[in-house]
């Protein structure tokens, strides 16, 4: 069964017809054969749509502006790889909460063929979908072509992501590194908030954390907590620190008790060798790990999220910067609101309380706050105002939970930067979120 389907990346691309729907696995379980191969049939194809998210690769088929009459991209997450070339003019987002990612795409677009990187089949024929399971489980039981790429570098992992070879179409073999991401060092803002969080975070807790300075300054703060445990959308260096310290047991989680549940796992080669064979690490699908309602079923579920800006009514822009698009909402609202579903749970938005940015008129960087009367015009507004619970900056932490639009103007101004404080007042008041102490 194995040796009849195994082809090259070409024959592959090959079997890809005009107007085909191929959706690719994402981030580092990118078909790296397949799609560097796909350009070579663009003389043969119109209008074929490829679905990814948080692409790495930067693939010939999209990246080179003379082949947009074959192929377009649809992109559930942008990356600085898809953000370059949007002006390309056949790149265009996918606006999804993580957990509905793949059921509403495929709703509006059934996959014709389905590609991914995973791990080597083991003597059963069961391949493990390694370190993806977000929207691919769903693509394969969709897809009218099914076509793996197997490596012996992706580790083999545990959960609902294994697939027979016989479901299997086609086999490529491959012999990649699995991508890797450094990584980030927190600095001195990112201290200041990964303590401020820590610190409202309870021993028998159940975390989600993304990645980047913040995530990783609240893991280095959790060294001191007890029988954490672990159920999010991405599986991280800074998870796999906490458990190696004895941080991270699960023991006191209700939901999948002991084990680890994540939909993706991305990091360094360490991480990737920690998750080899390693069966406290459960890959649930995202369509139901990433459920607010699953998510909930953990007493005290923490969720911690980052945004671009946050508005005085509590509104998050976490994916846009005013009408471009630079990222995605990804799972920030299944996570916020299943956090809030759950008994003691609490959400947490994290941001710098500024950034430096570019003055249009002058050219010169200048210091802006992030903290904002009113969101930058055309920005998306990842996690509404009603969802919002706890706003963290290097100034302090406050809850938004259950209060008024004049409360919470009060409480982001009292954590924006003493610089603009008094700025975000007088336009509060021009905007009637708080009465003037004149009248």
């Amino acid at each position: 069964m194995y040796k009849d389907k195994v082809i090259t990346a070409l024959e592959a691309v090959n079997l890809v017809k005009s107007n085909d729907h191929i959706v690719v696995g994402m981030t580092a379980a990118e078909p790296q054969n397949f799609m560097n191969s796909l350009h070579l049939v663009a003389d043969k194809v119109k209008n074929v749509t490829v679905s990814s998210c948080l692409p790495i690769l930067e693939a010939e088929f999209f990246m080179n502006k003379k082949y947009k009459e074959s192929f377009n991209v649809g992109g559930w997450f942008y990356t600085n790889t898809l953000r370059k070339i949007h002006h390309n003019g056949n790149i265009s987002f996918i606006p999804n909460h993580l957990h509905l990612a793949g059921k509403k795409r495929f709703q509006h677009k059934k996959p014709n063929v389905f590609a991914m990187a995973a791990s080597m089949p083991d003597k059963h024929g069961f391949i493990s979908l390694s370190v993806q399971n977000v929207y691919e489980m769903e693509a394969i039981e969709l897809a009218d072509i099914v076509i793996i790429e197997i490596n012996p570098n992706f580790p083999r992992t545990f959960g609902d992501n294994q697939v027979h070879i016989s479901q299997v179409d086609y086999i490529i073999e491959s012999n990649y590194k699995v991508p890797s991401i450094l990584n980030s060092e927190p600095n001195e803002k990112d201290i200041i908030i990964g303590k401020l969080i820590a610190d409202q975070i309870p021993d028998g807790a159940t975390l989600q954390l993304g990645i980047g300075g913040i995530p990783n300054a609240v893991a280095a703060s959790l060294k001191d907590k007890k029988d954490l445990g672990i159920h999010t959308e991405m599986f991280t260096n800074g998870m796999m620190d906490l458990i190696k310290a004895g941080v991270v047991t699960g023991n006191k989680k209700n939901f999948y008790k002991g084990r680890h549940v994540t939909a993706f796992a991305f990091g360094s080669q360490e991480l990737y060798d920690f998750l080899d064979n390693n069966p406290s690490v459960y890959f649930m699908r995202g369509n139901e790990g990433n459920d607010p309602s699953v998510i909930g079923k953990n007493d005290n579920q923490i969720s911690i999220n980052t945004t671009i800006e946050v508005d005085l009514t509590g509104q998050c822009a976490s994916e846009s910067i005013g009408h471009v698009q630079f990222s995605g909402t990804g799972g920030q609202s299944d996570t916020s609101v299943g956090a809030q579903n759950s008994k003691g749970g609490k959400s947490f938005i994290s941001l710098y309380s500024t950034a430096m940015v570019k003055n249009p008129v002058t050219n010169e960087r200048e210091e802006i706050s992030k903290i904002v009367s009113v969101l930058k015009p055309g920005a998306a507004v990842s996690l509404s105002r009603n969802d919002v619970d706890y706003v963290v900056t290097e100034y302090g932490i406050v809850s938004l939970r259950g209060t008024t639009i004049a409360e919470r103007t009060e409480l982001l101004i009292s954590i924006a930067h003493p610089k603009f404080r008094e700025q975000l007042r007088k336009e509060a008041i021009q905007y009637g979120f708080i009465g003037s102490p004149n009248e």
